[in-house]
């Protein structure tokens, strides 16, 4: 005998300023649809329970792990990643940043890291973090190899970048 067959269920949102339509099982997480069904590869699946950060993306402007959502909770809400923040052509001060003081070893963290940081410094509009602001900020990213005293480096650097571009100095 069969196991009965979930219906797909059509599901709107938008992600990085694009509206999207995707048909999902009930239980197909958010990590995979924005992986595996559009292409958004900064989302990475670390643990696949909330808690290394290799997966976060900002959803109406909260950080959210996307394994632990599933797509259907995304109906109607505002989804930014990685991609959605900057390009090879432009990038974003932030991801500028992380270059410039050499913030990523192996890489698998940095879009999660990325992305907590401009959560903190755009979203929360933090433009002058304490050490102690941005180790919070990033205490949900884990990273094997160790950056963190990079990471706050960069996000330090970021923020003074964006205070001159904002004409906040």
């Amino acid at each position: 005998m069969s196991g009965i067959e979930m219906p797909l269920i059509p599901v709107k949102f938008v992600v990085n300023g694009r509206e999207v339509e995707v048909k999902v099982r009930p239980y197909e997480r958010l990590i995979d649809t924005l992986r595996y069904r559009l292409g958004l590869t900064s989302v990475k699946e670390g643990c696949g329970r909330g808690e290394c950060g290799a997966c976060v993306v900002i959803v109406d402007d909260k950080l959210i792990p996307s394994c632990l959502m599933l797509t259907v909770q995304a109906r109607g809400r505002r989804i930014l990643t990685l991609e959605g923040i900057g390009s090879e052509k432009k990038l974003h001060p932030i991801q500028k940043a992380f270059i410039d003081v050499q913030a990523a070893q192996c890489g698998f963290c940095i879009p999660g890291v990325i992305m907590a940081a401009y959560w903190l410094l755009e979203v929360k509009g933090n433009l002058n973090p304490s050490v102690d602001e941005i180790k919070d900020a990033l205490s949900g990213n884990l990273c094997r190899c160790g950056s963190y005293y990079r990471f706050i480096k960069a996000v330090k650097l970021a923020a003074n970048e964006l205070r001159k571009i904002k004409g906040k100095s």
